[in-house]
């Protein structure tokens, strides 16, 4: 399975190596200075689907290049692991069976067989007196020797061509769920005040110094994700949101902007409700304006042309169950909606990551239209 992966990657990065310069589209359509289309990032991928399709989906991407690249400097779920650790944990091993391991953050995930991702299933700290000790001593280091260096690679091949997007996953919520369960977390917020608001003040140091390390390896944007959408609506009040999280949000967004870079922001489910905080504070794409949640129409409406987009084909019906067909006229009906109307500030993109059950001919049919098939 490695070795699928691995033709996989190296097919997928020699075509947009052969691939004509694409980074002055992907940068007017984020900065909403009027693109000539809507640039496209469909790799975005379970690891399933790549070694469920193989060459046949690597071909795609041969035919039909992404005009953005979405770098990680190490797998989401494992984590960064340093040059000399020698007990090293194999993302396609422990994604590809039921297994459990700890990050460096002291998180324990577990990967059921046959699902896609993972989910922490223990925390590191229980209990809110071990908060002096986490931070003192076990927050990790955004600078720790080798934490870029993949990630550095693929810049240094694309970046004069490609408008490269470093990926910062886990940023406040999801990291705080992590490192206290999410039950846990939901009760602090409110009886835990002081706490939270330490952890909070600690994780933006690290954020921002991550940004920091992107800028200077030369990533032109960063991926920032956190998911905080339902299917319909926040998972916290607004109030609540914005009292909490917001000044921190903005403290990142604006680090981002001063290193010269721009911010696409991410959180699945139903976010409208604070859009107009994210407008307010800075950021410039909102990704996924996920199908389903979201009202393509009513987001159109009240905030096209103030932010750009990315996303907004749906991933959990559509690709999986509908026909060719219905999938290509989806993605024109996203394009006439969210892109074309605000000068194709909109990156076409799957909501979330392709899973294994979409068959290869909807993925050529998906391929086909987000090129203007």
């Amino acid at each position: 399975m490695e070795a699928r992966v691995a033709r996989f990657e190296e097919r997928v990065n020699e075509a947009q190596l052969r691939n004509p310069p694409t980074r002055e589209l992907v940068r007017n359509a984020v900065l909403k200075k009027g693109a000539s289309r809507c640039p496209v990032r469909l790799k975005r991928l379970s690891l399933d689907v790549i070694i469920r399709h193989g060459d046949a989906l690597s071909g795609l991407f041969c035919e039909y290049p992404d005009d953005a690249l979405f770098i990680q400097p190490y797998d989401i779920f494992v984590g960064f692991q340093p040059p000399e650790k020698e007990d090293r944990i194999n993302p396609v091993e422990v994604l590809m069976r039921a297994a459990e391991w700890t990050d460096e953050w002291g998180v324990r995930w577990g990967h059921a067989f046959g699902g896609v991702g993972a989910t922490p299933v223990a925390y590191p700290i229980q209990d809110w007196s071990q908060l002096d000790d986490y931070l003192a001593h076990r927050l990790p280091d955004p600078r720790a020797r080798g934490r870029f260096d993949a990630a550095r690679a693929l810049l240094d091949q694309h970046r004069a061509t490609k408008f490269c997007v470093g990926c910062v996953h886990l940023a406040f919520f999801e990291r705080m769920h992590g490192l206290r369960g999410m039950e846990n977390l939901f009760a602090d917020l409110g009886t835990h005040e002081e706490e939270i608001r330490r952890l909070l003040d600690a994780l933006t140091v690290y954020l921002v110094e991550v940004v920091r390390c992107w800028a200077e390896i030369g990533a032109d944007a960063i991926f920032l994700t956190d998911d905080w959408g339902s299917q319909t609506s926040l998972m916290i009040s607004p109030r609540m949101w914005r009292s909490y999280f917001k000044a921190h949000y903005q403290a990142v967004v604006e680090a981002i902007h001063a290193c010269g870079m721009q911010i696409i922001f991410h959180s699945c489910g139903n976010v409208t409700a604070i859009v107009p905080d994210l407008i307010e504070i800075g950021v410039d794409v909102l990704d996924p304006v996920q199908p389903g949640a979201m009202d393509h129409e009513e987001v159109a409406r009240r905030f096209g042309g103030r932010i750009a987009f990315c996303g907004a084909i749906d991933d959990q019906h559509l690709l999986g169950s509908c026909s060719p067909a219905r999938i290509k006229d989806t993605v024109r009906r996203v394009v006439d909606t969210l892109g074309a109307p605000f000068g194709n500030a909109l990156i076409l993109s799957p909501g979330n990551v392709i899973t294994p059950e979409v068959p290869i001919e909807n993925l050529r049919a998906l391929f086909e239209a987000c090129h203007g098939g």
